[in-house]
């Protein structure tokens, strides 16, 4: 992903949108991708009053969606057989998803 598309798909039409909904007390997560740090996405959130969270560098342990890609990537990597398409991929990563442990 560029910083363009980030800005362009990621950040304008979602972002932005649900920061409206949220009020002042919005705080924008994000990582430390190279796209996420370009100047023209420093430009549009500040153009939007949008703080962004500091965040340090190579911390997974502190965002838990980076433990949920992890345990994903490995239910994948163990199914047999394996998906050897895009749909059944997309199909395994559903149906693994829905059998996550909500503990």
């Amino acid at each position: 992903m560029t910083d363009h598309i980030y800005r362009d798909v990621i950040l304008e039409q979602h972002v932005c949108m649900f920061r409206g909904t949220m009020g002042a007390e919005f705080l924008f997560m994000e990582g430390n991708a190279r796209p996420h740090r370009a100047n023209i996405v420093y430009e549009c959130l500040q153009s939007e009053d949008i703080t962004r969270m500091d965040w340090p560098a190579y911390s997974p342990d502190l965002n838990p969606i980076e433990h949920v890609w992890d345990m994903l990537g490995r239910r994948i990597a163990v199914r047999q057989p394996p998906p050897t398409c895009l749909p059944e991929l997309r199909r395994a990563l559903l149906d693994e998803w829905c059998n996550i442990p909500q503990d």
